[in-house]
Formats: structure tokens, C-alpha cells, sequence
């Protein structure tokens, strides 16, 4: 039985909250404790993300894979499923596969042209490459609105604004997850396949609009094309990972997203 670490609180429907690679399930604390006024909340880590074990073979679908196994161990039936970046793909994946209620996506990955999947992983395997190196030096460096911003500008729109412990435990998530390389590689191939059964439950692609590592203006036209009958949000002076930038206008996303199933 696979099992993941957790965060789970709230009461009501099940909803499960998936974060992108090198994160971890605090990535959504901006926003959980407004969502657990109206849901049981399972924010869950990865396997081979913080708290989770890693996977033999790691890549976007076996994630997916276990993602599904831990929710059917749990008793976890349907949930409004919500994922960003890495997270926002698989869990349109899972509700391509009937699993879901409701999906809201952010940043998702998967809706990029070559050029733009290697910015991508090229811009986040240079990122991860200096944290070891610089970790004696990174509170010092994150210490500093001009550090976070210059460090963090890839994750966050308004990474001078986020506290500093966040960004460090943000920056060391990342160095120090296992599963970070191959699920990385993994993104040679990581596309949404069949809409399936997303054509018959709400769905929203939310994109920040200074989303740079998965950019704005290119792909997230991508995912309307791919998802006509989606709905498709712009979250304004929102970066890749919005919950820090404006986490009432996220919440406020999933919770119109999901209260229309």
C-alpha cells in the first residue's frame, strides 16, 4: 500500500492539493486554512518530495500512479483535486481518468513547445545546481529582499515580499529532494494525453501573469486551445507558484472551481 506524508484538516468534501517539483505540501498553507472552512483537506508531499519516500523509478506518470494508489488506500473517492506546476498536470491527469469532482490546475505543466520545456528544465536544474553549494551563505542571501528576489524570481511573481524562513525552506526543499532529477527528465514527455472524463466535470487553469519559468503568454493560450471547456483564469501579479502572491485570489479560484460540481 503506497503511502505518502500528509497534511489533512477541514471538514466536508475531500480535497487534495498537490504541489510541483521540488515543493512540499506547505506550499499551500497560504491558502489551506480558508479551504478547510469548507473541505477535508489532504495536502499531500510527493514520493520523493519532502516527507514522502522516493519511488523506485521516478517520472511524471509513475508520480500519477502513486498519487492515484495513495488515494484509493486512503478511502479517498472523487476529490476536487487542485495541483500547480508539476502537481497541476497530474492531477488534470487524474481527472482525465475519472478520479476527480473537480480540477483546478495552476501553472500546469505539459502546455509548452520544445523550446519552452527546456527553458524550463534548464532554468530549474541550474536553480537546484547552486543551492548546495551556497546553503552555508543561504540564510544570509535569502536574508534580504534583493536575495530572494534574485534567487526566487523563477517560483515566485513578489519574491521580495515572502518571508525569509519560507524561502529557505523553499530553497532547501528542492536541493534536497531525491526525486528531483529524474522527475525533471521526465518533463521529455510529460504532456496532457486524452481529456477523457475532464470534458464532464469543471475545471480551471489558473496562470499567473508573471509566470515566467512556464510563461504566461504562450502557454497558457496553449491550454485554452487544449482545454476548451475549461475555464481559464489569469491570477494578476502572480508568479508560477501564486499562493504567496495572492493567496485570497487563489483560494477564491478553487473554491468557485470546485463549488460548481
Amino acid at each position: 500500500m503506497r503511502t505518502l506524508n500528509h497534511h489533512r484538516v477541514g471538514r466536508g468534501e475531500p480535497l487534495v492539493l498537490v504541489h510541483g517539483i521540488g515543493s512540499r505540501w506547505q506550499v499551500w498553507e497560504p491558502i489551506i486554512d480558508t479551504l478547510a472552512r469548507t473541505f477535508d483537506v489532504i495536502a499531500v508531499d510527493l514520493p520523493g518530495f519532502a516527507g514522502s519516500a522516493p519511488l523506485e523509478h521516478t517520472t511524471v506518470a509513475t508520480l500519477t500512479d502513486a498519487l492515484a494508489e495513495f488515494l484509493a488506500a486512503q478511502g479517498i473517492e472523487r476529490p476536487h483535486l487542485a495541483g500547480n506546476s508539476m502537481g497541476g498536470l497530474i492531477s488534470l491527469e487524474l481527472g482525465a481518468r475519472g478520479l476527480a469532482r473537480s480540477v483546478t490546475a495552476y501553472s500546469p505543466i505539459g502546455f509548452w513547445d520544445k523550446a519552452g520545456r527546456i527553458w524550463c528544465q534548464q532554468s530549474l536544474g541550474i536553480s537546484r545546481g547552486l543551492i548546495r553549494p551556497l546553503r552555508p551563505v543561504l540564510p544570509s542571501i535569502l536574508g534580504t529582499a534583493a536575495g530572494r528576489t534574485a534567487f526566487l524570481y523563477l517560483v515566485f511573481g513578489k519574491p521580495w515580499a515572502v518571508d525569509a524562513p519560507i524561502a529557505i525552506d523553499t530553497a532547501n526543499g528542492a536541493g534536497d529532494a531525491p526525486a528531483f532529477a529524474d522527475a525533471l527528465a521526465s518533463f521529455d514527455t510529460a504532456r496532457l494525453g486524452e481529456i477523457g472524463a475532464l470534458a464532464d466535470i469543471p475545471v480551471t487553469v489558473a496562470w499567473g501573469n508573471r509566470d515566467i519559468l512556464l510563461t504566461y503568454a504562450t502557454q497558457s493560450r496553449r491550454a485554452r486551445t487544449a482545454l476548451p471547456n475549461a475555464r481559464h483564469v489569469t491570477l494578476h501579479g502572480c508568479g508560477h507558484t501564486p499562493f504567496y502572491d495572492d493567496p485570497a485570489a487563489c483560494a477564491k479560484v478553487l473554491l468557485d472551481t470546485a463549488g460548481t460540481a
